[in-house]
Formats: structure tokens, C-alpha cells, sequence
């Protein structure tokens, strides 16, 4: 079997941003949420058998507390916000495993559900349904791969090596130099894709970096001056790291079959009247099931 995991923060973000304005029966912005829920019935249709969707029920998670500067609700559109918890509900009643985040994130919840999901012997893959950076620190081999479904790429782990050229491992080690603006931290001043890419594919780690530049056995432009931002931003990098760093200890699923999808609840018919996309109804209920 295929295990799909779907962020779906960003596919209501994408959706938003996406499709024309629509509104439910009681005036309510849904054009999002039918965006997205268009989009997985099509993913059950196409022969997804196994499916989890994460999202973040609230923005803020633990990170928070880290960094102060660690993204948050603020600037989000109400519009927008205000899609989030239906979307939550819309999809369970579309039978659909939801994990809603509060604190932790989307991104830790789809990282423990990959791990839990690759560890069973009867997947045979799974795929991240994401285009986030950060979830490539989950990439195994062709195992485990990510999934952009706008553009219709997918990364395996030597995908992973080419645009960031460093291993899945490195990931959060790469976002702690470079910085993350999605997440809202900066990263370590001189540090940009190429020098932590060369540097990080020598040494993996931040601690396995040496503090001397005379002691660096890759060639970039500009070792002392790395070296020196690496040592006076040290305990930062490290932090940022933490902040980079998925959780996999995030409470998913028992059993990999808990991601069956068993066929739309009969709520479901009521949520796509409210919707006024009845159309939806009729497509989930005609999808055949499999065993």
C-alpha cells in the first residue's frame, strides 16, 4: 500500500490564494475549504487508499516559546483563518483521519505519521504531500518522498541531495544557517544556500564544524569570515536548529490502517449542501473502496 499524508495548512493557503471567492449558505468565505476538499476527493478517486491530513488547528505551537520571533497568526487573512476549523470538520465527515495541531505544528504531525507509516512492513510507500522544506528531513531513499502537487514533482532522497546538497539528516542543520522567513527566523548571518550546502555535505552537523577556519577541509569564498559568524552565533545556530528540528513523538495512529479510507460519513451530504457543492457528495459516495 501508498500512505499519503497531506498538509493541509498549506493546501488551504494555496486554495485561498487560488480560487475565486465563493460563500456558503449563510454568506460564510469557503472557497478554500471546497478547494481542498475538491482536491482530496479527486486524490481518493485517483486511487489513494490510505490518507492522513495534518493541519494547524491554532498557529502558535511550542516553537513559540523558543523564539519570539517564530511566525504566528498575525497578518493572516480572517478570511482565511476563519476556514481552518471547518476544513477540520468538513474532512472527518469526508471520512478522512484529520490530525489538528495545537502544540505542535502540521509539519511535526506529518513527520511522526511518516515514520510510523514507514515503519510498517505492508507500506510500500509514503508520500509527503508537501512542497515544505522542512519535511525533507523525513525523505528515506524512495521510501519516504515528498510530494509537490502543484507542480507534480516529487523528491526522493537523491532529490533532496540535489537542491539542498546535503542528506535529509542535514536538513534542519542547512535551515538553521540559512534561516527560514516562512517560520520566521533568520538564520546565521553570511550564511547563504551555497556555503551551508558545500560545508554541510563535509561535516552533516553543526557541532562537527570545526571553530577554526584552518581547520575546514571544504573549499568555499570567504572560510574565515563562516567560520567566524559559526562561532560568535553558535548557541543561535543551535537554536535554530531545535526550531528546524520536525517532532516525531507527536500522537498519529496505532495502526497504519486507521489511514484506510472506508467511504464519506453520511454528515458529509449535510457539509456539501452547506457548501452549496452537493457535486462532492456524489463523487465520494461513488468512489469504490479497496481492500
Amino acid at each position: 500500500m501508498r500512505v499519503h499524508l497531506l498538509d493541509g495548512t498549506y493546501e488551504l493557503f494555496r486554495h485561498f490564494y487560488a480560487m475565486p471567492k465563493q460563500t456558503d449558505r449563510d454568506g460564510r468565505e469557503v472557497a478554500a475549504i471546497i478547494g481542498v476538499l475538491g482536491s482530496v476527493v479527486g486524490m481518493l478517486e485517483g486511487g489513494t487508499t490510505h490518507i492522513g491530513v495534518a493541519t494547524d488547528h491554532v498557529i502558535e505551537s511550542f516553537r513559540n516559546d523558543l523564539w519570539a520571533g517564530y511566525k504566528t497568526s498575525e497578518g493572516v487573512e480572517p478570511e482565511l483563518m476563519a476556514q481552518f476549523h471547518p476544513l477540520e470538520d468538513a474532512l472527518r465527515a469526508m471520512g478522512v483521519v484529520v490530525w489538528a495541531m495545537e502544540e505542535f505544528e502540521a509539519d511535526d504531525a506529518l513527520a511522526a505519521a511518516a515514520r510510523g507509516a514507514a515503519a510498517s512492513p505492508d507500506v510500500e510507500q509514503v508520500i509527503i504531500c508537501t512542497p515544505d522544506k522542512d519535511l525533507s528531513q523525513c525523505v528515506s531513499g524512495d521510501r519516504v518522498v515528498q510530494f509537490d502537487r502543484r507542480k507534480r514533482e516529487t523528491r526522493d532522497e537523491r532529490g533532496v541531495v540535489a537542491r539542498f546538497s546535503v542528506g535529509p539528516e542535514s536538513i534542519p542543520d542547512y535551515l538553521a544557517l540559512v534561516g527560514d522567513s516562512a517560520d520566521g527566523f533568520p538564520g546565521i548571518p553570511g550564511w547563504g544556500e551555497k556555503a551551508s550546502g558545500a560545508v554541510l555535505g563535509r561535516y552533516a552537523h553543526l557541532e562537527r564544524i570545526p571553530a577554526k577556519a584552518t581547520e575546514w577541509t571544504v573549499a568555499v569564498r570567504g572560510v574565515a569570515r563562516l567560520a567566524a559568524s559559526l562561532e560568535e552565533n553558535r548557541p543561535l545556530a543551535m537554536l535554530f536548529r531545535t526550531l528546524a528540528t520536525l517532532r516525531t513523538d507527536v500522537p498519529v495512529f496505532s495502526s497504519v490502517e486507521e489511514l484506510r479510507w472506508r467511504g464519506p460519513l453520511p454528515e458529509f451530504e449535510r457539509v456539501v449542501q452547506q457548501l452549496r457543492v452537493p457535486g462532492l457528495w456524489d463523487r465520494a459516495r461513488r468512489i469504490p473502496l479497496m481492500d
